[in-house]
This record gives structure tokens, sequence and C-alpha cells, in this order.
């Protein structure tokens, strides 16, 4: 053989090693399956099957032509599950994305219909999931709409019409919606102005319309004890004391007379949204991501869902790109409970040309968990408790995670670090962690431990927060944090970044924080005492927790005085900003100062523009008493 026979040897030699690789890629690498509207009617049953089958003929793309499609919970893959933040429910799935890599999901414009108390996609250790082009939507919302017709002033009632589409039953006295395999009762509600489409200005003057009262009897309740601490918000505790107040009767079909509300009567034309009681009525998110490695959805609209638009924990890597939670079918109500969340993520999230409007929480939360020792065990094994009730069930992190050690009355941030070795899950209050180290002396119960490594670098970006009820931004994150070029209107703060230690026990507190480029349009209109952009702690006292922070080139558009409130933080720059008086609303609290800083230090303001309604525009504790606005 000589060397040209040689060398058309090894090229084809080559030529076959690369097809045959090319060969095993494809069929690795999974089919495109096609869905047909001719499963429109009900699309679970098709979906499930072919997903379930994913294991021995694996997928890498699901189209649907485009359509409308139906999804029933009748069908649907049945499972229990925790969800952070929202209640511990037996929920069917339409998508039982579990164990795949690799996958998108093109929905090519279609649009998602779910009926009844189902998760529509359930993504669960998995890699590299894509969504796109689709919209979700309920036939039947989980809340309820009312309009106010009249109000008795004298006798402290108010009437109330009901559409058809919101069908009720009133049951000794107390008003019940009906869903197809749901039902929920007044419960937590808020006013809605119907010619702005937004949550009603001073609606905490209204609102809660309140449902109970302290009970009149009680015996031999005080010899009732537990061992344990118990969350007194939980469901199982919630009612302890309490009893019906507010009582409701029926004038003719479709108007219901109210008695019993303790606040001011709800002006007439207003929409009185109702979702239930808490703690019943956070039981259908449009998304749950947990234990996954790169989520994407890009041009989805989720139009409603029975608590939030995508909840994510335990996950890395999430990008949602035109991402919309926006109310349909004339509804005030998008989702209710927040836009997108996300718990002990680390990675990168990012946000990006998003719309987030009319859902009855926040436009996102991103936070971490504190959960209390309440064990030391051994020398490196403790024993933990998770502080939230809708905390149950989730597992702090992975092995090789780092744990703060925290002890808030001494510092917000950890006195100590150790790594994780295992998590032996009991139940979904209990947990039990062994640690790579020896504990460090000094350790007591009732610490707190969060997990360093599960934060991540957080984008915000060309996003509109509108309209919602509560915060447009919850963030607690310790690493990198840019929200620019955004739009905010909201009924609480825009931008709210605390330390919460009291009560929902959501960890982590904050570093280098970019606010620039952002128009805050007459937040705060819900009544409440509180800035547009809000520094917190729910410890009273002067020690550091936010560090590095820039809001600089933002338009404040306010129709109130108080704009900025900072306390706690080391390294503060307020640079470029304009501060507008904007006269939409009625001021509430003419008296006080635009900008409040306390426990603060390294704080500078240059080259701001201050056109507000405030008299005071700076007001600070005895730490920055030389400080000036420039």
């Amino acid at each position: 053989m000589d060397k040209n026979d040689a060398k058309m040897n090894i090229k084809r030699l080559l030529l076959l090693i690369a097809l045959l690789a090319s060969t095993f890629w494809f069929a690795c690498a999974g089919e495109t399956h096609t869905f047909g509207t001719d499963i429109a009617g009900d699309a679970t049953p098709a979906v499930i099957k072919r997903i379930l089958e994913a294991d021995v003929k694996p997928l890498s793309e699901i189209k649907f032509e485009k359509g409308t499609y139906h999804f029933y919970s009748e069908k649907g893959l049945e499972e229990f599950v925790h969800i952070s933040n929202h209640c511990d429910v037996m929920i069917n799935t339409a998508f039982p994305l579990k164990d795949l890599k690799n996958l998108t999901i093109d929905g090519q414009g279609s649009i998602f219909i779910f009926h009844g108390i189902m998760i529509p996609f359930l993504v669960d250790n998995s890699k590299n999931i894509t969504i796109k082009n689709l919209s979700i939507d309920w036939n039947e919302p989980f809340h309820s709409e009312g309009k106010i017709v009249a109000i008795d002033e004298e006798n402290k009632t108010f009437d109330m019409s009901i559409e058809e589409r919101y069908p009720y039953e009133i049951r000794n006295g107390q008003l019940i919606f009906i869903k197809p395999y749901y039902e929920h009762s007044i419960g937590q509600s808020i006013l809605y102005d119907p010619v702005r489409k937004a949550i009603m200005f001073d609606t905490e003057s209204y609102t809660n319309i309140t449902t109970s009262t302290k009970a009149e009897l009680s015996r031999n309740v005080e010899q009732v004890s537990y061992k344990y601490e118990y969350d007194h918000r939980a469901v199982e505790f919630k009612n302890l004391g309490r009893e019906n107040k507010v009582m409701v009767k029926e004038l003719k079909p479709g108007m219901v007379r109210v008695y019993g509300h303790s606040k001011k009567l709800p002006p007439v034309g207003m929409i009185l949204t109702m979702k239930g009681s808490q703690g019943f009525n956070r039981v259908a998110p449009a998304f749950r991501v947990t234990h996954t490695y790169g989520f994407n959805a890009e041009n989805v609209n989720v139009h409603h869902a029975g608590g939030m638009g995508i909840i994510a924990e335990n996950s890395a890597d999430l990008i949602l790109d035109n991402f919309n939670v926006t109310p349909s079918q004339g509804r005030m109500v998008s989702t209710t409970a927040d836009a997108t969340h996300f718990v002990g993520c680390r990675g990168k999230i990012e946000l990006k040309n998003c719309t987030f409007e009319n859902q009855l929480d926040d436009a996102s939360n991103i936070h971490g968990t504190y959960q209390i020792i309440t064990d030391l065990l051994d020398k490196n094994q403790i024993g933990v408790r998770m502080g939230h009730d809708q905390q149950k069930g989730f597992q702090i992190g992975v092995a090789g995670d780092t744990l703060g050690l925290v002890r808030l009355s001494d510092s917000f941030h950890a006195y100590d670090y150790v790594t994780i070795k295992s998590i032996q899950y009991l139940n979904g209050r209990y947990q039990i962690i062994t640690l790579n180290e020896e504990l460090p002396q000094g350790v007591q119960y009732g610490d707190l431990i969060e997990n360093v490594s599960a934060y991540p670098d957080l984008l915000v970006q060309n996003c509109k927060i509108q309209n919602n009820r509560a915060r447009g931004l919850l963030i607690s994150n310790p690493k990198n944090t840019v929200i620019e070029n955004n739009y905010f209107s909201t009924e609480m703060e825009a931008i709210l970044i605390p330390v919460e230690s009291s009560h929902w026990y959501e960890s982590g507190n904050a570093t280098n924080v970019v606010i620039r480029n952002n128009t805050f349009q007459d937040c705060t209109h819900s009544g409440q005492h509180r800035g547009v952009i809000r520094f917190d702690t729910d410890d009273d006292n002067a020690n550091i927790a936010f560090k590095n922070i820039e809001i600089t080139n933002n338009i404040f558009n306010h129709w109130d005085s108080w704009i900025l409130q900072i306390c706690n933080v080391d390294g503060l720059k307020v640079e470029d900003n304009t501060f507008n008086y904007s006269g939409t609303f009625p001021q509430k609290y003419p008296d006080e100062a635009a900008i409040q800083i306390e426990h603060s230090k390294n704080v500078t303001f240059k080259k701001n523009k201050f056109n507000g309604a405030a008299k005071t525009i700076l007001k600070t504790d005895d730490s920055l008493k030389k400080l000036k606005f420039k």
C-alpha cells in the first residue's frame, strides 16, 4: 500500500468515525416530538405519556402546533409537594420534567389553559430546560372579584355585586366561592381601582376585610402546652382563639350585603378581590423548579396561577427573558402571589424584558433561608428546625456547601463557617446536618444557619413592574445585584432590601447593589408609611447589614414626601438622581423627610436634583449629622 492509499484509508476511517459519532450524538440527543391540535380538548394524557417515555425514547424538543390547548387535573401525574412559600399540597401536573437534560418545549405561540389544582410545569433534578413561546392561563381563577355598589355608614355595611363567572354559596353567613376542584372564602382581600386597573390608592385604610375577631368564649385553653416551639401562623394554629366576624346575606341573586367590617367601608365603584384564607390559598403555581441547573423561559406569558408565576428552589442559572405576568379575561388579578420567587438559588438569575403586573404579591423575591439550631447532637452534627411554616420540606443545601453561623443580636453577618457533609431528612420541619468540621466553640441553641453558597449574581433589567399588591423587588442577596432600566409603580415599596429573621426566616443581607437608570412612579400608594426604596432589618440595632450600595441616575416621580429609607448601611452613593413631586394622589405624610438615614456610615450625595414635596430633604441620626444633600 502506497502513502496515498494509506492517507485515503485514514480519511475514510476518520469520516466513518465522525459519522458514527454524529449518529450516536443525535441518538442521545433525542427526537423532536410535535403535538397537533387534535389533542387540544385535553392534552394532558398525550403530553404525560411522551414525557414519561423519555428515559427509553430520548427527547430534545417538544413542539405544539399553534392553538389553544386544555389541560385537566383529572389525568395529571399526581405528587405530594412541599413548596417554599406555598401550601403543602397534593397536586397533578401535565409536564413532569424530572431527570431530563437539554430539553426545549416550544409552544409556537400557543395558549395553555389549565383546569383545577395543577402545577403546569414541574421541573426537578434536570439540566438545561427551556420553555418558550406559550401562554399559561386557568379557565376558572383561584381568586374572585366583586364590585362595591353601596355603603351604609350608619349600619357599617357594604353591598357587593358578584358576576355569574364567580359562583358562590353562603354557608352559616360565610361567603364561599366555588371553583372546579377548589373553593375559597373572602380571606385575604384588597381593593382594585377599575379605572386605573391597579391597586386602589390608600387601600390599607379599607382592606383586608376584617373577617375574624377574638373568640368570645375560651375554657382552659391556657392548659394546652407545646414542648417545642411552634409557628402561630401555621394553618393548624392560625385560628386558635379566633372566630368569624364578618357575616354575609344575599339581597338578590348576584348581590350580597357584608356586615361586621371594622376598617373604613370600601368606596363605591371599587373592585374587591378575594383569594381565601392565608395558609390555604397558594396551591397551584405555574412553574415549580427544583434542583435544576440551567432553566430558561423565553416569550412566556402567565395570565393566572393559584400562587406564584414561578417558584424556584435550590437551582442555578435561571434566565427569564420576556417572561410576563399579566391578567386576562377582564380580571383585575394575574397571579394570586408573587410573579417570581427564588429560594436558595445560585449561579445567576436574570430577569430581562419582563412585565410583572396585577399580581397579589411581589414581582420578585430572592433570598435564602435561616434555619434554627435546636440540637447540638455531636461535635460535628446539629439538628435544625424550619422557622416558617411555608418552608417545610426545604433542604438548605447539598454536600460541600458552606453554612454561615449567625447570631443576629451580635451581627447580621456570620460569626463562623462550616461545610455540609450530609443531611438527614426526618420530616418537613426537622433535619439533621452532619458537617465536615467540628462545630466551633460558642455555638448556641437558637443560633441560625444560612447557606452562603446558595446566593446568585442577580440582574433585573428592562422590566415593567406595576399595579400589583406589595413590593416590586424584595432582595436579600449578599453577592452582586444590578437593577437597571426598569419602571416601577407599586402599592408598597418598589425595592425592599431587608434582613428578615422574625417571621419569614428569609436569609441574606445585601452587598454590591447597583440601582440605576430606573423610573419610580407613584410607589407606596397603598397608604403604608414606608420609603420607595427601603433598606431595613427586623432587629432594631446599629449593626451593619448592607454594604456597597449605589443609587444613581434614577427618576422618582412621587406623590408623597418619603422616598429613601436607609438603615444599617456601610457605603452608600446617591448620585445623579431626580426627585419630583407628581401630585397624583393627596399626600398622607407631608411632614416626613424625603430621605431618612440611620445606623449608617460612608454615605455620599452628589449631583442630585430635588423638586419633591417634602419640606425637609434629608434627615439623619447622630451618626451622620454633618451629611448634606447635594
